[in-house]
């Protein structure tokens, strides 16, 4: 049977998109556009009332997909789409509360944001598109950047341990965490559709390429490049310790879930204090 959206010519994620502000600012290539959309699917399948649904995002390339979501979304400042969000949890607890943004924003500018948001508990869903570098102001070396990586601040090559973002999550206190690369757009959206059905926080790190800054300045000059990489380079590896998924320059990238447990969130606890031993 014909999708009658197929015959009015409309697009599945038409109702979800700001078509007047499309095309977008993302490369050829970049992976960002297919995680937007992977997110989408995943919010269309949940069955939670989109009216109730609040997407916020920092400054960044990622960043500027709150603007293209035609849902209640909030591009926010550098580094402090988690203060936001969980100003808007706190306000309307009924809102389910979706932090879209990426690998700088979240952690470098924003990391102690981050680790306490998780350590709190909040019931807030976060999706990071790590790009290992600061894609919109120029291919900086970031927080993700692997060692020995060249970026536009790093020449040479990169000398920073980067954190392991999976790792960083659990031990602030995540109740779910997933990592995934763009190349899995499918099992990006079970797992954020996972992560949107749990209740605490969750974390879903997807791996995208960045062709035009990282991906060419470390032998991989176009996004099927990257793609290609991942695709012979993913190891699929469920409920490993987070702590042994770091990534390291053209070595193994290990994905899979990782964390998924249950415990009382920042407002279960707020409201229940008087019961508390």
């Amino acid at each position: 049977m014909i999708d009658e959206q197929v015959l009015d010519g409309l697009h599945p994620m038409d109702k979800l998109l700001r078509a007047d502000r499309i095309p977008h600012i993302w490369c050829p290539g970049c992976g960002i556009g297919t995680v937007v959309y992977s997110f989408l699917s995943a919010l269309i399948k949940s069955g939670l009332d989109l009216d109730k649904v609040a997407v916020v995002s920092g400054i960044g390339c990622t960043g500027r997909a709150a603007g293209y979501i035609n849902l209640d979304s909030f591009h926010t400042t550098h580094g402090r789409a988690l203060p936001f969000a969980t100003g808007l949890k706190l306000g309307n607890p009924e809102l389910k509360v979706v932090v879209f943004s990426g690998d700088g924003d979240l952690i470098s500018i924003g990391g102690n944001h981050f680790i306490h948001a998780a350590r709190r508990n909040m019931d807030i869903a976060v999706i990071c598109v790590n790009n290992f570098t600061y894609g919109m102001t120029g291919g900086q070396l970031g927080p993700t950047t692997p060692i020995r990586a060249k970026t536009t601040t790093s020449p040479y090559g990169n000398t920073e341990h980067p954190f392991n973002l999976p790792y960083l999550a659990a031990a602030s206190g995540a109740v779910y965490v997933a990592r995934w690369t763009s190349l899995d757009a499918r099992r990006t959206e079970r797992a954020i559709g996972e992560a949107l059905a749990k209740k605490g926080f969750s974390f879903v790190e997807v791996i995208a390429p960045c062709p035009t800054l990282y991906g060419n300045m470390n032998k991989m000059k176009t996004g099927l490049d990257q793609m290609r990489f991942y695709e012979e380079n993913s190891v699929i590896r469920h409920g490993a310790e987070p702590k042994d998924v770091d990534i390291t320059l053209n070595g193994q990238i290990i994905v899979g879930k990782f964390v998924d447990i249950e415990k009382p969130t920042y407002l279960d606890l707020r409201d229940n204090i008087g019961s508390i031993v």
